[in-house]
């Protein structure tokens, strides 16, 4: 059983420390994992040209040719997916939305193969500046596109009803005032090992 974890943050900082710790947690239950860093990727948003659409065969945008074509295949391939977000005003990062907006073509895999998604699993995390600071909008936005397309979401222990929700107070030391949320990272830590579980069959 495969993990993708997928991190939309722009930089090299608090959103992939946190997400690298938890690919390591599942790791250690036996999964495999794989990490996507969006971050330097050119992948350009959905036009809505409707071309994918026209093509029933199509499962992957055929308006460009960007680095979103290399993902299409890791993440049909995985049997789970942690998202992972930075909160940009109150919502997930442009990278991210980007990234989602051109899984449209699933809409035919969707027809042709209700079931495609029904096995796999997803779960969010976010992290922002503030304690409350959008992290729980974040995630929400990060499940929409789980359920989207199907993926059944899994919640964390309690206190992480819909994700782990990281506290990275200073943006110049992001990764080291990420460290100090240990309930943040270990929530996070902990969906990964339940998803895990739940694909190995575990529990």
């Amino acid at each position: 059983m495969k993990i993708l974890g997928v991190c939309g943050s722009p930089r090299k900082g608090a959103t992939e420390y946190a997400l690298r710790q938890a690919l390591e947690a599942a790791a250690a239950e036996g999964c495999e994992t794989e990490l996507i860093l969006l971050r330097g990727k050119k992948i350009a948003p959905c036009c809505h040209c409707n071309l994918c659409l026209k093509d029933k065969t199509c499962v992957r945008c055929v308006a460009y040719k960007d680095d979103m074509m290399d993902l299409y295949d890791k993440f049909y391939d995985a049997d789970g997916y942690i998202l992972a977000s930075p909160v940009y005003e109150m919502n997930v990062s442009p990278q991210i939305c980007a990234f989602f907006s051109r899984f449209r073509p699933t809409w035919q895999l969707k027809t042709t193969a209700p079931d495609f998604f029904t096995n796999k699993l997803g779960a969010a995390m976010s992290v922002g500046m503030a304690r409350n600071g959008g992290q729980e909008k974040t995630n929400d936005a990060l499940i929409a596109f789980l359920m989207t397309m199907g993926i059944t979401t899994i919640s964390g222990p309690a206190g992480a009803y819909n994700g782990a929700l990281l506290h990275a107070y200073d943006q110049y030391r992001a990764v080291e005032t990420v460290m100090e949320d240990t309930a943040g990272l270990e929530n996070a830590r902990a969906i990964a090992r339940k998803m895990a579980r739940m694909l190995l069959k575990k529990i």
